[in-house]
């Protein structure tokens, strides 16, 4: 009687302790590149809202510096001065689930892929390959990180589920905005 008590003690605590797991959807990706420059990351940024842009610079060899939109606040720009400066926007719900490019001591090329099929290349086509991508379905770019010098030294991807609110208006939408909620683009 005594061990048939316990076995079942044992067992609802086992279901208990199962109930209170949650299934995991952030991972990472990287790094990518050299072991030079200065640390960043974008950890905070990301509580400001979605990426919605990007700014990268690229030279003739590098990816020299970045610069992203999260919600309606840009990041602190990364990396040097030289090289010309592009700017993409997402279309409002957009995102990036996929970042592809080359490195060889700094990052040489970088290509940023979107769940509606858009894809952005920059840089060089040599170097060593990456991939980077989420390790659990249903979730996208939340921020990044790395380091920099004058150029970008290396990069890493942090994934996760999309944004449950709506940093501009505080919406607690689960869903992603839509052309009738684009507060935060």
């Amino acid at each position: 009687m005594f061990c048939f008590t316990l076995l079942a003690l044992l067992c609802c605590g086992v279901f208990i302790n199962a109930a209170n797991i949650q299934a995991r959807s952030s991972s990472y990706s990287g790094e990518y590149g050299g072991g030079g420059g200065k640390r960043f990351s974008h950890s905070g940024n990301q509580l400001d809202g979605p990426i919605t842009a990007l700014r990268i610079r690229v030279n003739r060899w590098y990816i020299v510096g970045i610069q992203v939109r999260y919600g309606k606040e840009w990041s602190d720009y990364k990396g040097g001065s030289s090289g010309d400066l592009e700017e993409i926007f997402l279309h409002p719900g957009e995102s990036i689930i996929q970042v592809t490019g080359k490195y060889k001591t700094y990052l040489r090329k970088v290509v940023f892929i979107t769940d509606k099929g858009r894809y952005f290349p920059f840089g060089k086509d040599t170097g060593v390959s990456f991939n980077g991508a989420p390790l659990y379905p249903g979730t996208v770019l939340r921020y990044i990180s790395g380091s920099s010098g004058s150029v970008i030294d290396a990069i890493g991807f942090h994934w996760d589920k999309y944004p449950s609110h709506c940093p501009g208006c505080g919406n607690r939408s689960t869903s992603r905005p839509t052309t009738s909620h684009i507060c935060a683009q």
